[in-house]
C-alpha cells in the first residue's frame, strides 16, 4: 500500500491539499552521475511533465525532490561530475522517502566503517519512518548500515560475493531485478545501475498512484525487465590464485572450451588425480570444473546470439552441444530466457531503429 501524503506540520486540518512527497537523494562522491541525476529528472517530473506535455490536468502533488550530502559544499562525485548538493545532512531531517543512488566501489571492496555520517543518518530517516530505497551498489550501503539484516534485497550480480563476506544475513536475491522488504516494504533495493528505472517506476507508483507510474514511463520511454536480472549476468573476474596447474587449465580451456569432454582433457593435462584436480580448481576458482566450463560456454553463446544469425541448434554446436535440447535447458538455467528470447532482447541495443521510409 502507498504511504498516505505527508500532512502540513502547522495546520493538518487547515487544507485538504495533499502535499508534495519529501524526497532526499543522497550523494556521495562514489555516486554515479547518470543514475543520481536520472532518478532527480523523473522523480521531479512525477505529477507535472505529463500535464504540461499533454494538457490533461495534473493527477498527484508530485514530489519535491533535493539532493543530499554529508556537506552542503559542492564536489565532484564519480567520473568529474559536479555535485551542488541542495542541502547537508544535519539539514534534512526529516524525508517521506531516500534513495541511494549506485557507488562505484570495487567488486572487492571492504564497506566496514565506510561512510560512518551517511550511514547514521540513513538508520534515522529509516527509523523516522521513511521509505528508504537503493540502486545496485547503493544497496551496500544499506547493508552497513543494517538495515538489511535478515531482510530479502537485491543488488548488481558482481557484488554477490562482497555480500557473502561482509554481509551474510542479508537474504541475497541476486536473480531479482527489484525486492521490497519489510514493514510495508519500507526498504526496496534494485539490481544493476540502469534498475534504476525500474525502482522509479515502483517509487512514483507507490507515492503518486499507478496511473502515474505509467505516465512516467510513457514520458521517459523507460521499459520493463520483467525477464529478472540474469540475463544481463556475465561471469565475474576470475579471482587471483597462485595454483599454477590449475592456471594452466584455465588458460587452456578459454581457448578450448567447445573441446569434447573438457574437464577430462583437463585432467590429462595437468597430471593431477581427478579427485585432487576437482578439488583444487574449485579452491583456486571458486568454481567446480564443470559449472566453470558451461559458464564459458554460455558467455561465447550469449556472443554468437547477439552478433550472428545462426540459428540455436549453430550456437549451442559451436559452444560444444550437439544436443538442442540439452542446450536451451541449460542456456535458460543460466540466463532465466531461452536463447531466441535472449537473441530478441540483446541484439539490436546500440542500434537505431530504421528509418520508416527505408
Amino acid at each position: 500500500m502507498a504511504p498516505s501524503a505527508p500532512q502540513s506540520a502547522t495546520s493538518p486540518a487547515l487544507t485538504s491539499e495533499p502535499m508534495p512527497t519529501r524526497v532526499s537523494l543522497l550523494a556521495l562522491p562514489e555516486s554515479s552521475a547518470s543514475v543520481l541525476y536520472g532518478l532527480y529528472d523523473v522523480l521531479s517530473g512525477a505529477g507535472r511533465l505529463w500535464s504540461e506535455m499533454t494538457g490533461e490536468p495534473e493527477a498527484c502533488a508530485g514530489m519535491t525532490v533535493e539532493i543530499v550530502s554529508p556537506s552542503r559544499e559542492p564536489f565532484r562525485c564519480w567520473g568529474g561530475i559536479p555535485v551542488a548538493p541542495h542541502a547537508s545532512l544535519a539539514e534534512r531531517s526529516a524525508s517521506d522517502l531516500v534513495v541511494i543512488a549506485d557507488l562505484a566501489i570495487p567488486i572487492d571492496f571492504d564497506p566496514r566503517g565506510a561512510w560512518p555520517e551517511s550511514v547514521g543518518w540513513v538508520r534515522g530517516q529509516h527509523a523516522a519512518g521513511a521509505v528508504v530505497a537503493a540502486v545496485c551498489s547503493g544497496s551496500v550501503l544499506l547493508a552497513e548500515a543494517g538495515l538489511l539484516d535478515a531482510r530479502a534485497a537485491t543488488t548488481h550480480w558482481a557484488y554477490e560475493r562482497l555480500f557473502a563476506t561482509y554481509f551474510p544475513k542479508v537474504d541475497l536475491r541476486i536473480r531479482e531485478v527489484m525486492v521490497a522488504d519489510g514493514p510495508d516494504g519500507q526498504i526496496v533495493t534494485s539490481g544493476g545501475a540502469a534498475s534504476w528505472e525500474d525502482l522509479v517506476l515502483h517509487l512514483i507508483g507507490r507515492f503518486c498512484g499507478d496511473a502515474e507510474a505509467r505516465r512516467m514511463a510513457k514520458t521517459f520511454l523507460i521499459g520493463d525487465r520483467s525477464d529478472g536480472q540474469l540475463p544481463y549476468a556475465a561471469m565475474t573476474r576470475p579471482r587471483p590464485h597462485d595454483d599454477q596447474a590449475i592456471a594452466d587449465c584455465q588458460v587452456w580451456i578459454a581457448d578450448h572450451y567447445a573441446a569434447p569432454n573438457p574437464v577430462s582433457r583437463m585432467v590429462a593435462r595437468c597430471g593431477l588425480p581427478e579427485r585432487s584436480f576437482k578439488r583444487r580448481f574449485r579452491a583456486a576458482t571458486g568454481f567446480t570444473p564443470v559449472t566453470y566450463v558451461q559458464t564459458l560456454r554460455m558467455e561465447e553463446a550469449k556472443q554468437q546470439l547477439e552478433t550472428t544469425d545462426w540459428s540455436t541448434e549453430q550456437v549451442g554446436a559451436a559452444v560444444g552441444y550437439e544436443d538442442p535440447a540439452f542446450f536451451r535447458r541449460l542456456f535458460k538455467r543460466h540466463t532465466g530466457i531461452t536463447p531466441a528470447r535472449y537473441r530478441q532482447r540483446f541484439r539490436g541495443l546500440g542500434t537505431a531503429a530504421p528509418d520508416a521510409a527505408d
